[in-house]
Parts: structure tokens; C-alpha cells; sequence
């Protein structure tokens, strides 16, 4: 079934969608959660740990909403402050360590906002998570399984690998924040949804992301098991090409730095 970008995005936002704890529980075993920054306290909107993925040691990181109410509330509606960046970090440097490849599961309508985590240095917490895993020389996958919103979700996605399931959404910002800022009404969010190319077909074109994760038609809340078996046998390649990968390191950033090219290159411009 065909969608239009405005119906992705629902699609993407559904409560019964599968989250990052539903893919550990699914594709992960003797997984062994590890909590706080070290620094602060805990941020329940960012799960992370150590697991086996078909026997391999891997780190596994990723945003965290929760079912309910109650835990949309513990985790903040998975938008992480600074502790939950500060965490990622801790576990992307000791899978660095320890050499394994990290999986991350991007899931997030963006970073807390709030004065409180601004205060607590929300935007460093991120440039740090970016500069942190732009040398990792383990290979890193991203998932984007639902909401990919700006900083929030860029700060776990700096993947060799990038994969994005086919409903789920991309972008700078979420399509009400693009109507309010650009049209000074946010009542145009679904016109906003074609024009910022937030969609996995739009993503996959500018070489934003490397492959598209088929759903059920209805959507991965439709058939879990289905969506769980096409992520399993998607990070399976994907580790596969980013073992061959004489440096994932380099890997990355040429990557990250082509990014848009084929955009700007049909039209008519140039990368700095």
C-alpha cells in the first residue's frame, strides 16, 4: 500500500508500534542493561547494555518511550536529556574497548528541551555523542525504527550502516515545528511532511540511508513477528558488509560527508 509523507509520519508515531525494547527482547539474547552516566543519574529514555545477537558480543543502545502512560512518563516520551547522551557515550566507548560493534535503535520526536536540561548542557551532551562516535573503530549500525527527530536522533545514528524501516521518518525537525517556523502555521503540518523529504524513499534517494526495511502492509504493529524477523536478517547484512570494512572510521566519514550529493549534483550544484 502506498502512503503519502503525512501518513508515514502517523504511522511512524503509532503508540503499538515496536519499540527499541520490544528489538532487544526479539533479536537480542542474555542482554545486560547498564544504567547512568556516571555523573548525574539515570535517564530511563535511552536503553542500553550488552547482548549476544546470534552469539556475537554487541552493544546495543537506543531510545526508549515506553507502553503506557506511566512509563511514556518515566522515559520522558523518549526524549532523552543530557544523562541519557552521557550514558550512550559511556557504552559506546567501552564497546570501543572491548571491540564490539554497537547497534542502535533510533526512536525519538527529538532531545528534551526543556530549561532544566539545556542547563545541564543538553547541546554539549549531543556535539559530544557526535565526536565520540566519529572515531569509533568498531562498526556501528543504525536502525531507525520510528521517529528520527533531529539532534535528539542523530546523536545514536552516525552508523556505517543505516537502515530505516519503511514507515518510519527522518527529519531536522517534526513537520509542525517546520509549518509554525516556515508558514507561521503549524495547521499545514501535512503539506510540511511532502516538502521536508522526511520518508525512508525520500532518505534512501539522498543516500541519507542505506536500506529500507519492508513493514507489513499495515504497518509493523500490524505483524511484530514479521517486522522482528526482516530487522534480524537486515542487521545481519548489515554487520556482514561492515566487517569487511578495512576502517569503519573512514568508512564513516566519507559517508556522512556525501551525504545530499546525488541531490545537489542533479541540481546543478556543488559540495563545499
Amino acid at each position: 500500500m502506498e502512503y503519502t509523507a503525512a501518513e508515514r509520519v502517523a504511522l511512524a508515531r503509532r503508540p503499538g508500534r515496536p519499540g527499541t525494547a520490544d528489538y532487544i527482547n526479539a533479536l537480542f539474547t542474555d542482554f545486560f542493561e547498564q544504567k547512568g552516566d556516571r555523573l548525574c543519574r539515570e535517564d530511563a529514555s535511552i536503553l542500553g547494555g550488552i547482548a549476544l545477537f546470534h552469539g556475537r558480543p554487541v552493544t546495543v543502545i537506543g531510545h526508549r518511550k515506553g507502553k503506557n502512560l506511566e512509563e511514556n512518563m518515566k522515559c520522558n516520551f523518549g526524549m532523552p536529556s543530557p544523562e541519557g547522551y552521557r550514558k550512550a557515550q559511556r557504552l559506546m566507548r567501552a564497546a570501543e574497548k572491548f571491540r564490539r560493534p554497537i547497534i542502535t535503535f533510533v526512536d525519538t520526536p527529538g532531545a528534551y528541551p526543556g530549561l532544566e536540561a539545556e542547563e545541564r548542557g543538553q547541546g554539549e551532551a549531543i556535539a559530544r555523542c557526535l565526536a565520540v562516535m566519529s572515531e569509533l573503530t568498531v562498526p556501528l549500525i543504525a536502525v531507525i525504527t520510528g521517529e528520527g527527530g533531529s539532534g535528539g536522533a542523530l546523536a545514536i545514528a552516525m552508523g556505517n550502516q543505516v537502515l530505516m524501516l519503511e514507515n518510519a521518518v527522518y527529519s531536522v525537525l517534526s513537520p509542525e515545528g517546520f509549518a509554525s517556523i516556515l508558514w507561521k502555521d503549524s495547521s499545514r503540518s501535512a503539506e510540511a511532511c511532502e516538502v521536508m523529504k522526511l520518508t525512508a524513499q525520500d532518505l534512501k534517494e539522498l543516500r541519507v540511508v542505506d536500506e529500507i526495511i519492508k513493514e507489513p502492509e499495515q504497518g509493523a504493529h500490524e505483524d511484530p513477528q514479521a517486522m522482528f524477523a526482516a530487522v534480524d536478517e537486515a542487521l545481519r547484512r548489515a554487520l556482514h558488509t561492515a566487517d569487511r570494512m578495512p576502517s569503519p572510521a573512514a568508512q564513516r566519514y566519507r559517508k556522512f560527508r556525501n551525504m545530499g550529493a546525488a541531490f545537489l549534483q542533479s541540481s546543478g550544484k556543488e559540495l563545499l
